[in-house]
């Protein structure tokens, strides 16, 4: 089953807070995730480059760490949540607000906007996760309950699943999301990035 772009986010079965996220395409397959000190970005493969004039959603940055949180989307509000966490908004509105500010993606398909924001904290008074996503329907933003994780893709159920997260380091996340456990039965993975906080974040991607 192809369900489009996937992000996972809460804790994992280890009790870690974690994000992760994979592109699944059929149209703009030639791309990468590239890993740096605090973010991750999708960009197309050398030779590809010139798939960014042809649809302008396929390059962004699809994982930021501000401060003690991460966030994780398909598109270019990662920038815009992460830049209100920074100046002070709380996890659910900036959520919220960048979501509904960006809107779903005017591509061919409608294409929805998805995110998770979620803290390092693994003190359930001081822990705090959000996922949400926006369609050419609706505007959602969940909780995600402390010691739980939960899934959502552009084309799939469109609501967040939960799921057992079993990976515990951000290189095995990546592996994880791109075609282990659940998400092995969805079809059409390119590429993939994730965190897990031990002590800080940690970043890594899964090229194939």
């Amino acid at each position: 089953m192809y369900t489009g772009r996937i992000l996972s986010i809460g804790m994992n079965t280890d009790g870690k807070p974690f994000a992760a996220y994979r592109v699944s395409s059929r149209s703009f397959p030639n791309r990468q995730c590239l890993k740096f000190d605090t973010r991750s970005a999708v960009v197309p493969k050398e030779g590809f480059e010139k798939d960014i004039y042809k649809n302008t959603y396929i390059a962004y940055n699809s994982l930021r760490i501000v401060g003690d949180t991460a966030i994780i989307s398909n598109g270019s509000h990662t920038d815009v949540i992460a830049d209100k966490i920074a100046l002070g908004m709380n996890i659910k509105d900036a959520l919220a607000y960048s979501l509904l500010t960006m809107d779903y993606e005017k591509d061919d398909y409608n294409t929805p906007r998805i995110a998770g924001v979620v803290t390092s904290s693994d003190k359930k008074d001081e822990y705090c996760c959000f996922i949400g996503i926006v369609s050419d329907k609706k505007l959602l933003v969940e909780e995600v309950p402390y010691g739980k994780a939960a899934f959502i893709s552009t084309y799939g159920s469109q609501v967040p699943d939960p799921v057992d997260f079993d990976a515990k380091t951000s290189t095995e996340a990546a592996k994880f999301i791109f075609d282990e456990g659940t998400f092995a039965n969805y079809e059409k993975p390119v590429t993939s990035c994730a965190t897990v906080f031990d002590g800080e974040w940690a970043i890594d991607v899964y090229n194939p």
